[in-house]
């Protein structure tokens, strides 16, 4: 049986790509990462998630938050709101944090090697996004080259792969397919700057990206904004 890391933000991405793996077959260890995100409330939703569709495990690693400054994410400035499509699909907004989905690569690849596990799952997807540059085909095959060149299983002949089911995929598409494999997206969370009660903004990027998904794909959106 294939061991599978899957990185498991809480969000509608990281939900579908879970439960994509275990239709696969595969015993999934679900990871996550505390980094002072603003919307930490999407921990909660991971270990429901996770929970909810038969992960193995899950886990939560801590990320040193002094290393991630820069970005309207962990509170260097305001989350933009209410971005247009043309707006979102250029340039690389304030809520990239640096190297992000390279630093959980990293971590992951030592929990993969440190559980003899033979992928690490991504929920990364390259075209409904915000124009992050770790989200891309490209950064995806350099990051197998580390895991083939940096790792013990990789010089000893076992690199440990990287997947990203979600890659060529829509917001649409994703919905689509998450139902289909039994996602409660009413557990999930996506919103980059949530009110106190952990209710959605609405206009942030990714609810916008979120809200077009569920339009796209005639799938009553369950979230609360």
């Amino acid at each position: 049986m294939t061991t599978a890391i899957v990185l498991l933000s809480g969000g509608l991405d990281s939900a579908t790509a879970l439960a994509m793996s275990l239709a696969e077959g595969k015993r999934c260890h679900a990871l996550s990462f505390r980094y002072g995100q603003r919307h930490d409330v999407e921990l909660e939703a991971a270990a429901k998630v996770a929970t909810s569709l038969g992960a193995a495990s899950h886990r939560v690693l801590t990320i040193d938050v002094g290393a991630l400054r820069g970005s309207s994410l962990t509170g260097d400035g305001d989350v933009p709101k209410g971005r247009a499509d043309e707006e979102m699909a250029h340039g690389i907004p304030s809520t990239y944090v640096p190297a992000r989905n390279t630093l959980f690569v990293a971590h992951a690849l030592a929990v993969a090697e440190a559980e003899a596990a033979d992928e690490v799952v991504l929920g990364i997807n390259a075209l409904d996004y915000s124009g992050y540059p770790d989200c891309r085909p490209e950064w995806l095959a350099a990051m197998q080259e580390v895991a083939r060149l940096g790792t013990r299983a990789g010089v000893e002949g076992r690199p440990i792969r990287l997947v990203a089911p979600l890659v060529h995929m829509n917001k649409a598409d994703i919905v689509r397919a998450g139902m289909t494999l039994g996602v409660d997206f009413s557990m999930t969370h996506s919103c980059y700057d949530p009110t106190p009660e952990g209710r959605a903004c609405g206009g942030c990027d990714s609810c916008l990206l979120r809200k077009r998904g569920f339009a796209q794909a005639g799938v009553v959106d369950p979230t609360r904004y």
